[in-house]
């Protein structure tokens, strides 16, 4: 059973987050541990497991990133671990930010190092523009392979982009 069957919700990868909510309160009471006491072991070691999911789910459909990330291994277009080619001009790009942003640390320049945010803001923003569309209106039904492959390149260009602001 997948996450969303569990919540018994569509595939999206942006949830609406009132239902979500509405639903993990729902099975989080249902798959309780506390209401398995009584229970055989077999039952209270499935309760366990079920309520165990249930926060992974949630917490997976909180993160935009994350339920992108899901819904891509759902598919089978992302394995753990995977090393996926980025483009070159993106990693010249990238390149050249990550310098900018070694220098400004070395020299402790607030500015520079303020203006380098700024363009990786504005990266991050360029690369989301072209698959904003399909995030927000996403149709498991409908969706193109080649709108996966850009949502997968989008992902990893995010995910990228993330590692370099968790430096500053």
């Amino acid at each position: 059973m997948n996450y969303f069957e569990l919540f018994n919700i569509p595939v999206s990868l942006q949830p609406n987050q009132q239902e979500l909510k509405q639903k993990f309160y729902e099975l989080s009471r249902k798959y309780h541990p506390d209401f398995y006491t009584q229970e055989t072991d077999f039952e209270q070691a499935e309760a366990l497991e079920k309520s165990s999911l249930v926060n992974k789910a949630y917490k997976t459909f909180l993160n935009t990133d994350e339920t992108i990330k899901y819904v891509l291994q759902q598919k089978g277009l992302l394995l753990e671990e995977e090393k996926f080619q980025l483009p070159p001009y993106f990693l010249m790009e990238v390149m050249e930010l990550n310098e900018e942003l070694t220098e400004a640390k070395m020299e402790g320049d607030e500015a520079l190092l303020s203006r380098t945010k700024s363009l990786i803001a504005e990266l991050q923003q360029q690369i989301y523009e072209p698959v904003e569309t399909l995030i927000k209106t996403y149709n498991d039904k409908t969706v193109e392979p080649k709108d996966l492959q850009s949502l997968k390149e989008y992902y990893f260009k995010k995910k990228y982009l993330d590692r370099i602001l968790a430096t500053m």
